[in-house]
């Protein structure tokens, strides 16, 4: 399911304008960016999802074709989770 499809669905089962339901899920993209953006802070939607950063420390690598060592440089990144409700229904199927 794409964004768009995802807009429709809501739309439907909550009788909302797709326009309503595009803006709100615009606001919380833009609000979980700001959250991973700082790094201070998660966004949790409890049992389901967590956004947060995290900080990979530097490190040495080899490039695979030549077999030269290489330095990568430390670097933030975006961590999603998945909470025990979303997990218990990947396992069931429901």
């Amino acid at each position: 399911m794409n964004k768009t499809e995802l807009v429709e669905t809501i739309s439907q089962r909550t009788e909302l304008s797709k326009k309503d339901v595009q803006a709100v899920l615009d606001e919380f993209e833009s609000i979980a960016g700001d959250v991973v953006a700082k790094g201070q802070d998660t966004l949790t939607i409890p049992g389901f999802l967590k956004f947060e950063q995290t900080h990979r420390k530097a490190r040495k690598a080899r490039n695979p074709q030549t077999g030269e060592e290489i330095d990568v440089p430390a670097s933030n990144a975006a961590k999603v989770s998945a909470g025990a409700k979303l997990k218990s229904r990947a396992k069931s199927g429901k």
